[in-house]
């Protein structure tokens, strides 16, 4: 007897002979445009033209969904519980599930936004592994799902869908777009054409997209590289107001923004800690201190 799926998935069978490609919406329960993305990917796969096997799961993370919320009900990110536990809380279970999912593909992709909270330019991402055939598919991978931003990271990140693709040895790739709490179409209709993209790159699909260079393609092996709440946190709590955009080039010492106490007899400014390109910003006013308020992906350290 086989435990039950937490969470629905949709197989597209090829006529032809080729890998098993897996791709992931909705790790984050308010993430919606990987949702609406894998769900349009369901019916733009044509299975008569299709090379191998695709396993869509547009929610893996229902009950979060359910709560409108990035965390469902045991406040667990699951993007920091892979490889979960069978046993666990329902996070750990949702997590072992998407491990054995993983384990039984060739290529992962795993799609997120900022969430309600924030913004995010697009980019797609993946680890620097150690092995330099998987590393050169990763990096193939993310180059063509065709986004302006290429990122490639610290493998030893762990809790993640792509940590526990790096311990199964299955390729894997990430990618952000969008976020704030609606559901952007650009990053729909750019995500699907994307992971139709990287279809026709492991010669699943023969489609012929038109490929695009990067903007910035930066590859940084320190040890903390990728995890995008680490800099750039508020000093107070209160009304943050950003004036910076997406993509903007910022210096060390430069204003990302202010935060404001209820009456605004106290504005504190914020200024980044790092130079570069801004790649994600919080949109969500209220901020408690130590919230994560900007992305910059240092274009200078690699």
């Amino acid at each position: 007897m086989s435990e039950q799926s937490l969470f629905q998935t949709v197989i597209i069978e090829g006529t032809q002979p080729g890998p098993h490609l897996l791709i992931f919406g909705g790790i984050h329960g308010d993430e919606y445009e990987p949702m609406a993305a894998v769900r349009k990917l369901i019916t733009s796969i044509d299975p008569a033209k299709l090379s191998g096997k695709v396993t869509l799961v547009p929610v893996v993370n229902e009950p979060a969904y359910e709560r409108t919320s990035r965390t469902g009900p045991d406040d667990l990110d699951l993007a920091r519980t892979f490889p979960g536990s069978p046993q666990g809380s329902i996070t750990e279970q949702i997590a072992s599930q998407a491990t054995q999912l993983i384990q039984s593909t060739d290529y992962l992709i795993d799609l997120h936004t900022g969430g309600v909270i924030s913004n995010l330019a697009p980019f797609s991402g993946y680890t620097l592994h150690s092995d330099p055939e998987i590393l050169d598919l990763q990096r193939r991978m993310a180059l063509a799902l065709n986004l302006p931003v290429v990122w490639g990271t610290s493998a030893h990140l762990n809790g993640r869908s792509l940590s526990a693709a790096r311990d199964l040895g299955v390729p894997a790739i990430y990618a952000e777009w969008s976020g704030g709490s609606g559901c952007n179409q650009d990053a729909v209709t750019g995500y699907t054409s994307g992971c139709l993209s990287v279809m026709a790159e492991l010669q699943m699909l023969e489609i012929s997209i038109e490929r695009k260079s990067p903007l910035y393609h930066i590859e940084d092996d320190r040890s903390e590289s990728g995890h995008l709440q680490l800099h750039n946190n508020a000093p107070v709590s209160g009304f943050f107001e950003p004036n910076v955009k997406l993509m903007d080039l910022v210096q060390t010492g430069d204003p990302l923004g202010t935060i404001t106490s209820v009456t605004g007899d106290q504005v504190t400014t914020v200024s980044a800690n790092q130079a570069g390109v801004i790649l994600g910003l919080r949109t969500l006013p209220y901020v408690e201190q130590n919230d994560w308020l900007a992305v910059i992906l240092e274009t200078e350290h690699h």
